[in-house]
């Protein structure tokens, strides 16, 4: 990722040094985006914002049609940090306590014995969230905003670190509900991949049919090295000026023509922590108002709710890029 001279200068940041904690965790943070984008074909924009969400402690939503690798980029990250990944595929049918895990009774020892569900990983695939029913759904809810589920009047902690990664259909294609505002509130940013050019198309075509590309795909950190990553990216500073600037801009979602509700304040904690994230792969202990435009659509366009009643993501998007340019910009 990259901060352009010009809005430095603007900002009035001055070259301070860096801490050694956030020139180690920026280094893991290339490291894994590097391993990702050797071995996928999807956008470098998609797989930096991807490791930038996992840095910055949010989950992501990768909204596409089917079969432009939404879950292998979600199945490389998980290798790439060495971690535990599970994979859920979201069905009509599909039960809470399908994610969640359930008490069993042990004849044996004479008591409820816990049986973890496949929420309990590192990194949790849901594939196709949005064709689960909405009962389901909500069971994600806990595990995405408090790393723990809640059965029979038990917590049970989440793994650290913990990601979701939820893959999305457009909403026009049969089978799929739409997800309720509070939990696309909870997914940190939202990303689409298009279609691939035809060059990488081409060489997907040439590529051995049977050889599976992660399959070269090697850790380059540990778990603990990913919660040292995180830990690292939320000391990133982040100036009072540019605190307000946030706070402006997701304002501005609030009182939108064309929108009927903006972005929370939770998108203002959300973009606060992307924006620390952003400024730590690019090696900086400090947030400028580029970081924060970089990752403002991401993060704010999946939020609103447009008068028509719908989230429409490209229409969105289209409002946060002229919030962007009529925003006043800090000075420091």
């Amino acid at each position: 990722m990259s901060v352009t001279t010009a809005s430095a200068a603007t900002s009035g940041a001055t070259a301070t040094a860096v801490p050694a904690a956030i020139v180690a965790a920026s280094a893991t943070a290339v490291r894994i985006a590097d391993a990702l984008a050797d071995v996928l074909s999807c956008p470098r924009s998609v797989v930096d914002l991807a490791v930038a969400t996992f840095a910055a402690g949010g989950h992501l939503l990768l909204e596409d049609v089917p079969g432009v690798g939404k879950t292998t980029l979600a199945r490389a990250l998980a290798l790439a940090i060495g971690g535990e990944a599970r994979r859920i595929q979201f069905t009509p049918d599909l039960l809470p306590g399908d994610l969640t895990g359930v008490d069993i009774w042990d004849a044996h020892a004479g008591r409820f014995s816990f049986h973890p569900g496949p929420l309990f990983a590192n990194v949790v695939i849901a594939d196709e969230i949005n064709r689960a029913n909405p009962k389901t759904q909500s069971a994600m809810l806990e595990a995405m905003g408090e790393r723990s589920v809640s059965i029979d009047g038990a917590t049970h902690p989440l793994p650290d670190p913990y990601f979701v990664v939820a893959t999305q259909n457009p909403i026009e294609l049969e089978g799929t509900y739409p997800l309720p505002e509070a939990q696309l509130d909870r997914f940190m940013a939202c990303a689409s991949f298009g279609y691939p050019d035809s060059a990488a198309e081409a060489a997907m075509l040439l590529a051995p049919s049977d050889h599976d590309p992660l399959a070269d795909l090697k850790p380059v950190c540990s778990p603990e090295d990913a919660a040292a990553l995180r830990h690292a990216a939320a000391g990133v500073t982040l100036a009072p000026s540019v605190a307000d600037y946030i706070v402006a801009l997701t304002g501005a979602t609030r009182s939108h023509d064309g929108v009927r509700y903006g972005a929370s304040p939770r998108a203002s904690l959300h973009l606060a922590a992307m924006a620390r994230a952003h400024a730590l792969l690019d090696g900086r202990g400090h947030v400028l108002p580029d970081d924060v435009q970089a990752v403002a659509a991401p993060v704010l366009a999946h939020r609103l709710v447009l008068d028509d009643g719908a989230a429409g993501l490209d229409d969105a998007r289209r409002i946060i890029a002229g919030l962007r340019s009529t925003v006043r910009v800090p000075r420091a």
